[in-house]
């Protein structure tokens, strides 16, 4: 055999030797070389992404943080331009104070209008009673000139006065009918008045709420990952401005096969290896089973296609746990999920040391 030959025949046996070391490492991962009743697969630690938008459109007037810092529940990170805003609120203001002023101005005419209603309503008594008084004198005149006692041109006199109170009353009455209409109209102006009142006050309240939620405020815990916009961009009603992590929800997604994800249930417990630490030991629970496979064949009419079917699952963090590590809570983290799919095997003793407390 000549040296070259050899030089070949080298060649090929460590490539052979990588190919070993290939295939052992991927039976490692994909959970073929697990103990009886576990399962494993490769995934990434991963989080709900939150964006935190402007609710109108409008220019970002400042950026309170940066891509990659930490977050808290109703941190303002952002806030937009309010230029516009304060102007309206100014106006709205000024128009509620129009509306107020208005107001008290309706109210004095209601209070005019009731007091001429009470003068027209003294005048119908008023004239009541002369008209009683003519009635009566009217009538004694009559029966003395019956006697001749009075001339008749007496008579005549006493009943003209008598009807020109008659009349009299019935002037006062339609006063007071005026009046009372006149009442009326004041009291749907008060009305009215309180009701731009009422307008001009939810405007006034609608624009500082507007101007309220031109800070934009963090909804969670959390680790921004993007700033989308910049200070000075305008953007739409809606329109996204950071990307935030939810570091209250972490999970790892990974991939399972079709045996090992049939024989999974919801909730059962998981074991997460992160590459970045070794020798600490996450617990999780399952809380998510694909219901379709992927990674499908075209064809799956033999056990050996059956086996490349894969499902994917997700192994959720205990909120509690990261809410006592938060800071450090980082996603994208490569790892190894380990699962039971027999309730009654125990976890080997390299899972069930080092686990986070």
């Amino acid at each position: 055999m000549t040296p070259r030959h050899r030089q070949w025949l080298t060649r090929i046996l460590l490539a052979l030797v990588a190919v070993g070391v290939g295939l052992a490492v991927w039976q490692r991962h994909s959970g073929s070389g697990s103990p009886e009743g576990l399962a494993s697969g490769n995934g990434r630690i991963e989080a709900t992404e939150i964006d935190v938008a402007a609710k109108y459109a409008g220019r970002i007037a400042e950026i309170l943080v940066s891509e990659g810092d930490f977050v808290t529940a109703g941190q303002v990170v952002a806030r937009m331009d309010t230029t516009t805003l304060l102007a309206d609120l100014r106006q709205a203001e000024a128009q509620l104070k129009r509306a107020e002023s208005a107001v008290e101005t309706a109210r004095s005419q209601l209070a005019q209008r009731q007091s001429e209603l009470a003068a027209a309503e003294a005048l119908v008594l008023q004239r009541e009673a002369e008209l009683v008084a003519a009635r009566k004198q009217a009538e004694r005149t009559a029966e003395l000139a019956s006697r001749n006692a009075v001339s008749q041109q007496d008579a005549d006199n006493d009943h003209a006065r008598m009807l020109s109170y008659q009349a009299a009353v019935s002037a006062a009455r339609a006063q007071v009918a005026a009046a009372r209409a006149a009442v009326v109209t004041a009291k749907s102006q008060v009305a009215s008045a309180l009701s731009e009142v009422e307008a001009a006050r939810a405007l006034s309240e609608r624009i500082r709420a507007d101007i309220d939620d031109s800070d934009l405020t963090a909804p969670r815990d959390g680790r921004v990952q993007y700033l989308v916009a910049r200070v000075g961009e305008v953007v739409a009603a809606g329109g996204r401005v950071i990307n935030l992590v939810d570091l209250s929800d972490v999970y790892m997604t990974f991939f399972l096969p079709t045996a090992a994800a049939g024989r999974l249930e919801l909730g059962s417990e998981a074991r997460l290896i992160l590459d970045a630490a070794p020798n600490r030991v996450i617990p999780a629970r399952i809380s998510f089973i694909a219901d379709v496979a992927q990674f499908t064949p075209k064809t799956v009419e033999t056990a050996v296609e059956r086996e490349k079917l894969m499902f994917r699952v997700r192994a959720q963090i205990p909120p509690e746990l990261l809410r006592k590590y938060i800071t450090r809570v980082k996603t994208g983290l490569p790892g190894v999920a380990w699962v039971r799919l027999d309730p009654a095997v125990p976890w080997p003793a390299h899972l069930e040391t080092g686990l986070v407390q």
